[in-house]
């Protein structure tokens, strides 16, 4: 008897994510009724994003597990009527390497100073070298999939990289920290400052105007974790002193980014849209599939959400 997979996510996603699943399933060798309209009692798992029409899971009374389409679940984590399993989309290749290349990008960008270059009306002959790799340290605070992948990353192009995460890591290559003075260590040395954290009651306002007085006067900072981890007046105000030469960031407490927020015309501040970390249809779909398969076949499913800790 086929599985009944539910697609449930507003917008274009069903166009973009059909064919991929469709051929996802069939090469872990699954038989499924997949589609966008399906009897809630005859569905045993759900393809989810947060912002679908379905919030209340209570008429899925054959459901085994919700796979989110996004790596952001706080928008679900707490939805009483969600008490399946719950997974995060981690295990997604193309998502992991977006953002690698946008977090490697942004890092060489200010480390660089290319920004001197690329707009410079009065032509300016700026003979400043930067210093090399080495003599720049960047701390990256957060060290789940995307924070070990892109702290991995830097290391190869010889930053040295402090990570600092809530619960105790190991990464070769990398300094792992955690606790209170981990977090003020990983902050006073950190000349680039990477924000990987998830959002939850305990990240938000992780970057205010005590710990941004802790980094290095001139730092640069890149989000493209959530927005809520800055206190946003906190930041403004630490670029306007020059505490804080840039920040370049993904995220935002209101997206779309509101027209009229400051942001958008300060000068040490670049808005991208957030683009970070899109998942991609193909290998989200394997992701997706590979962790449905898992279950039938007896093994425990990957990225399962730990309700407790909101991730």
């Amino acid at each position: 008897m086929p599985l009944t997979i539910l697609f449930a996510a507003s917008g274009e996603g069903w166009a973009r994510y059909e064919a991929p699943l469709r051929a996802a399933f069939a090469e872990e060798g699954l038989d499924v009724t997949l589609g966008t309209d399906l009897a809630p009692e005859s569905v045993d798992y759900i393809i989810y994003a947060p912002n679908s029409e379905v919030q209340d899971f209570r008429p899925y009374t054959r459901l085994k597990a919700v796979l989110n389409l996004w790596a952001g679940v706080e928008d679900a984590v707490d939805n009483p009527t969600l008490t399946v399993p719950f997974a995060r989309m981690v295990d997604d290749e193309g998502l992991t390497q977006g953002m690698v290349e946008w977090v490697t990008g942004h890092t060489l960008r200010h480390h660089l100073g290319m920004d001197a270059h690329i707009v410079n009306p009065d032509h300016e002959w700026r003979h400043v070298a930067p210093p090399v790799s080495a003599d720049r340290p960047v701390g990256i605070l957060g060290l789940g999939e995307l924070g070990t992948a892109c702290g991995l990353a830097l290391t190869r192009l010889g930053f040295p990289v402090t990570g600092w995460s809530r619960s105790e890591k190991t990464v070769d290559g990398i300094t792992c920290l955690n606790g209170r003075d981990g977090l003020h260590e990983t902050l006073s040395n950190a000349q680039i400052l990477i924000l990987l954290l998830p959002d939850t009651p305990v990240t938000q306002n992780t970057l205010n105007a005590e710990t941004l007085a802790m980094l290095p006067y001139g730092a640069f900072i890149l989000n493209p974790g959530r927005g809520p981890l800055i206190d946003d007046d906190a930041l403004l105000a630490a670029l306007d002193s020059g505490q804080i030469a840039h920040a370049t960031l993904d995220v935002f407490r209101t997206e779309p980014l509101p027209r009229d927020h400051p942001y958008w015309d300060h000068p040490q501040v670049t808005v991208t849209p957030h683009i970070a970390s899109e998942t991609r249809p193909p290998s989200a779909a394997r992701a997706i599939a590979r962790n449905i398969r898992r279950n039938e076949t007896g093994e425990p499913m990957l990225h399962l959400v730990d309700r407790d800790a909101g991730y």
